[in-house]
C-alpha cells in the first residue's frame, strides 16, 4: 500500500516530467523524463492513471524506449482498477497518430477488450477503435477482421470473435460512406476482407455480410455483370455446390435452399444461375421423394421464383425434372390422396417460364406441336399419347381444383359469420388466421386454373410474363392476404426453434421449419374433395 504522502511525492514528480516534456524543444534529449513517466506504472493508482495519459502523449519522440513504454502500458490495460484501465484504453490511440507500424498491434488488443464487462470499460474501447479506424481505415480492417479468420482456440476465442463480429455490424458498416474513402478502393478491400473470413461462418453472420455487400456501391444497380457474377460466385461457395451430395445431410439441404433464396435478387438483376440450376436438376430433383418434407416446398418455391431467369439453355435441361415432378402432383384420375395445390402451382409456374424459354422442349414430354424450326422439334415423331395423358392430368387438376373452391368460398362465408359473432379476441385472432388461410388457399387454386387453361392446346402459348403472381409473393391488391417463405439465416441459438439455419458446419447447425398453412380444407366434410395448400 503506498500511503497518501508517497502517492503525493509521486503525482508531483510525474507533473515535473510532464511539465518538461512539454516545453522541451527537443523532446528527445529528455529521455530520464520520460524514463521516470514510465517507471511510475509501477506506484500508484493515481500516479498510473497520470502515466497512462503521458506515455502515449510523448511516445512518438523516444523510439528506443518503445519496447518498454508499450509494455508498461499494456500491463496499465491489466490493472484491477478500473479507473487506470479505462485511461490507458483511452490513451491506446495516440500510439498510433505519428507511428502508423503499431496500429495493427493496437487494434488487435482493442479488439481482445471487445469482452470487458464495464459498461465505460467497453464504451472506452469502442471509442478508441473508431479513433484508430479514422487514422487507417485500411490497416485497422485488416487487424480487426484477423479476429475473424484466426481462431486458433475456439473455446477461448469466440467470445472475442463474436464481439468483434458485432463492433464491425454496429459501428463499423453504418459508417460506410464515411469510413471507406477512396470508394472504389476501400470498398474493394472490404470485400475482399470479408470472403476471406467465409470459411467457417454461422448462417446470421453470412446474411450480415451479404447484406452489406449489397450495400456497396461497387455491387450497386449499375454494377457490371462480373461484380453480381462475384457476388453468385460466394453463395454459391456457401452453397456447397462443388460437394458431393447427400440426401440424407438436412444440414447441406438448409444450407442450399436457404442460400438459393439469397441468390434470386441476383438473377433478378441478371446475374447467372446455371451452377444452381444444374445442381438442383443433377442432385436435389432426382431424390425429391427423399426430401425432409419441410424442405420440399422450400425447393419447388425456389425453383418457381428462378424460372423466370433461367436461360434457354438451362431451361432446356430442367424442364423434363420439372414435368416428371407435375405429373406426380397432378394424378391423370382421382386416387383418393390428398393433393398438394401449392406444389402444383409452383410446378405449373415453373413449366410456364421454362417452357416460354425452350418451347419445343415440350414436344416429346407433353405431346405438343410447337415448331421452331429446330431437329429438336422431333415433328415427325408421335407424341399423342403424352398430350392425352398430360391433359387429362391437367383436367383432372382443374376439377379438383374448381370444387376446392367452391368449398373454399363456402368456407370463407362461414368465417364471416363466425368472425360476427365471436366475442373474445383468441377467438376472433383464430378466425381471422383461417380467413388467411382461405384466401392464400383460393388464390392458389385461381392461380392453378390461369396456368392450366392454355395447356390443353396443341401449340399452347406459354406464360413468359408477370401476368401470374404466386400466391406466397406480395399480393398486387393491397386487400389481398399473402404468405411468405422464411428465407433467412439465422445463428443457431440453445432452445430456440424455427428459422436457424446453418451456413457452414463448423459454426453451428440448425434447420429452417417450414411454417405451413393449415390446411384450407381441414374443417370441410366432403370426402370427394381432398388437399392441402402450404406456405
Amino acid at each position: 500500500m503506498t500511503d497518501s504522502s508517497d502517492e503525493a511525492k509521486q503525482i508531483e514528480k510525474l507533473y515535473e516530467f510532464g511539465e518538461r516534456l512539454n516545453e522541451a524543444k527537443d523532446k528527445s534529449q529528455n529521455v530520464k523524463d520520460y524514463e521516470g513517466v514510465i517507471d511510475a506504472t509501477k506506484t500508484s493508482l493515481k500516479a498510473k492513471q497520470l502515466a497512462a495519459q503521458l506515455i502515449p502523449r510523448f511516445f512518438k519522440f523516444f523510439p528506443n524506449l518503445s519496447s518498454r513504454a508499450l509494455n508498461a502500458h499494456f500491463d496499465l490495460i491489466e490493472e484491477e482498477d478500473l479507473a487506470v484501465r479505462v485511461q490507458a484504453i483511452r490513451g491506446l490511440p495516440l500510439f498510433c497518430k505519428d507511428t502508423k507500424e503499431y496500429i495493427s498491434k493496437i487494434v488487435d488488443i482493442l479488439g481482445q477488450l471487445l469482452t470487458a464487462d464495464e459498461i465505460v470499460e467497453r464504451d472506452a474501447v469502442h471509442k478508441a477503435l473508431m479513433s484508430v479506424l479514422r487514422q487507417d481505415v485500411k490497416e485497422s480492417l485488416t487487424a480487426l477482421f484477423k479476429h475473424i479468420w484466426n481462431v486458433e482456440e475456439p473455446s477461448q476465442d469466440d467470445t472475442i470473435r463474436d464481439k468483434v463480429l458485432c463492433f464491425i455490424r454496429d459501428k463499423v458498416f453504418p459508417l460506410k460512406a464515411e469510413l471507406l474513402r477512396p470508394p472504389e478502393e476501400m470498398e474493394r478491400h472490404i470485400t475482399d476482407l470479408i470472403k476471406k473470413s467465409l470459411g467457417d461462418v454461422t448462417g446470421a453472420e453470412f446474411r450480415m455480410f451479404m447484406d452489406f455487400l449489397k450495400s456497396l456501391s461497387i455491387f450497386g444497380e449499375k454494377a457490371p455483370p462480373e461484380r453480381l457474377k462475384e457476388l453468385i460466385g460466394i453463395i454459391e461457395g456457401q452453397a456447397d455446390l462443388d460437394a458431393q451430395f447427400d440426401v440424407s445431410d438436412a444440414d447441406h439441404i438448409d444450407r442450399l435452399i436457404s442460400c438459393l433464396f439469397m441468390a434470386i435478387p441476383f438473377f433478378v438483376r441478371g446475374a447467372p444461375g446455371s451452377k444452381f440450376l444444374n445442381y438442383l436438376n443433377k442432385h436435389i430433383i432426382p431424390v425429391f421423394d427423399k426430401l425432409p418434407e419441410e424442405r420440399k416446398l422450400d425447393l419447388l418455391k425456389a425453383l418457381a421464383e428462378i424460372s423466370p431467369y433461367t436461360t434457354p439453355q438451362d431451361s432446356r435441361q430442367v424442364l423434363p425434372s420439372v414435368v416428371q415432378l407435375l405429373k406426380k402432383y397432378m394424378p391423370r384420375r382421382k386416387t383418393g390422396e390428398e393433393t398438394n395445390f401449392t406444389y402444383v402451382e409452383c410446378l405449373l409456374f415453373s413449366f410456364h417460364h421454362l417452357a416460354h424459354k425452350a418451347p419445343n422442349a415440350s414436344n416429346s414430354f407433353c405431346g405438343y406441336k410447337i415448331v421452331t424450326g429446330q431437329p429438336s422439334d422431333r415433328l415427325g415423331e408421335d407424341f399423342s399419347e403424352y398430350y392425352k395423358d398430360f391433359t387429362e392430368r391437367l383436367s383432372s387438376v382443374e376439377d379438383l381444383t374448381r370444387a376446392t373452391i367452391k368449398k373454399l368460398t363456402q368456407g370463407m362465408a362461414e368465417h364471416n359469420k363466425a368472425m360476427a359473432a365471436a366475442k373474445s379476441d383468441e377467438a376472433k385472432d383464430n378466425i381471422k388466421t383461417l380467413k388467411q388461410n382461405t384466401t392464400t388457399g383460393l388464390r392458389t387454386c385461381n392461380n392453378i386454373l390461369v396456368m392450366t387453361k392454355p395447356l390443353h392446346l396443341k401449340t399452347p402459348a406459354f406464360i413468359g410474363d408477370k401476368s401470374v403472381n404466386l400466391s406466397w409473393k406480395e399480393a398486387i391488391k393491397p386487400s389481398a392476404l399473402s404468405t411468405t417463405t422464411a428465407t433467412g439465416v439465422k445463428r443457431p441459438a440453445a432452445g430456440s426453434g424455427s428459422n436457424n439455419l446453418a451456413i457452414k458446419k463448423g459454426r453451428g447447425a440448425g434447420n429452417m421449419q417450414n411454417q405451413h398453412v393449415n390446411r384450407a380444407l381441414e374443417d370441410v366434410e366432403e370426402e370427394e374433395v381432398t388437399g392441402s395448400f402450404d406456405a
